[in-house]
């Protein structure tokens, strides 16, 4: 994998069981490490100079080990409906793609998990360079803190969906411990049911994910109602057996309570008929889930096209006779690229960086 990160990392990078510790072998009382999170997670600075309370020492210390953040903003659009796009530039000059979606009361912020994507669904633009680099669990965290530094006074941030650029459940120790630093009253204490992991599906990683005991939410990208076609639309994740993955999403919700999302973009004569609704349909009729229907955002130089609404109707209205819940992900910030990683390939290609469309993966998946 190509890229690399800085030798000094950023204190988002750590646990949040770290900082007493860290603290400690300073030479400072445990509490400057509690402090220190403060400073870091709920006040969000940015430099050493605004850590007021913390000696001098201390400061000069951790400046020779960490730096305060890793991220900085390197592109910034908002549509007319609010929905905002980031790409956010790390230290190594790679980019990232992070969007808030403001809804009434909510701001939900979509996160990426790697630079690129291993996983090459067909439609999507997150995987057009392949995967360079996993994020580190700072890098994770930080897109949520910079979503939360550009809100109004007075609004915060009140949902995170792992959905972003990459498969977050092949950076899951990054994740895992992003997901701890976000859900922890001493970092960001956003509640669980407020964030929600989105895979292609590997059984072991759900199981893993189930494995932490926390009510976070589930979303596996299903695409295809059959075994075959779900190969085609994801070279690189459809391999394993529907009944396997579905297997996994009942252990899940056994253990969590939680009733799994699944998503299923809507591809105009490919995956969008009457008869892969009915599939579909047949697929998860008795297993308490949702689905979510995703109209496909058309890239520039892929072939892939939405559903004319009616068509769009009827598949989900198949659905719903089958007894299943269904609705439709209404597009937003199509006008800002803020789509499927979109907006960062647009960037980079702009600085000469990115890759040409249609390029391969250029890792496979682990």
């Amino acid at each position: 994998m190509s890229g690399t990160t800085p030798a000094r990392p950023s204190l988002t990078d750590l646990p949040l069981d770290a900082f007493e510790p860290l603290a400690e072998e300073l030479g400072e009382k445990r509490f400057a490490g509690r402090n220190l999170a403060r400073w870091v997670f709920e006040r969000r600075v940015h430099d050493w100079d605004a850590m007021s309370d913390l000696s001098k020492r201390f400061r000069t210390a951790l400046a020779e080990r960490f730096v305060v953040r890793r991220t900085v903003v390197a592109a910034d659009r908002a549509d007319p409906g609010g929905t905002r796009a980031f790409v956010l530039r790390l230290a190594d000059g790679r980019s990232i793609e992070t969007v808030l979606i403001p809804e009434e009361e909510r701001r939900t912020v979509c996160v990426s998990t790697q630079v690129g994507c291993p996983v090459a669904c067909v439609f999507c633009a997150s995987g057009l360079d392949g995967l360079l680099r996993n994020l580190t669990a700072g890098e994770i965290v930080e897109q949520v803190m910079t979503v939360q530094d550009v809100l109004p006074a007075g609004e915060r941030v009140s949902n995170v969906v792992v959905m972003g650029i990459g498969e977050p459940t092949m950076n899951l120790t990054a994740l895992t411990q992003a997901l701890s630093t976000w859900n922890d009253p001493r970092g960001l204490g956003l509640g669980a049911r407020r964030i929600t992991v989105s895979t292609v599906g590997w059984p072991a990683r759900i199981d893993r994910l189930a494995a932490l005991d926390k009510e976070f939410g589930l979303a596996i990208s299903l695409h295809a109602p059959r075994q075959e076609l779900r190969q085609q639309l994801i070279p690189n994740g459809g391999q394993v057996p529907l009944a396997e993955l579905l297997a996994a999403a009942k252990r899940w919700f056994a253990r969590t309570g939680r009733r799994v999302t699944f998503e299923y973009v809507l591809i105009e004569g490919k995956n969008a008929s009457p008869r892969e609704a009915a599939e579909l349909a047949a697929l998860l009729r008795g297993f308490p889930c949702h689905v979510n229907l995703i109209p496909v955002n058309p890239v520039a130089g892929l072939p892939w096209q939405r559903p004319a609404p009616d068509a769009i109707d009827r598949f989900r209205a198949i659905l719903l006779e089958a007894g299943l819940d269904a609705t439709v992900r209404h597009p937003r910030g199509d006008g800002i690229a803020a789509a499927c990683g979109q907006l960062r390939l647009e960037v980079e290609r702009d600085a000469g960086t990115g890759a040409a469309v249609g390029r391969p993966p250029t890792t496979p998946p682990a």
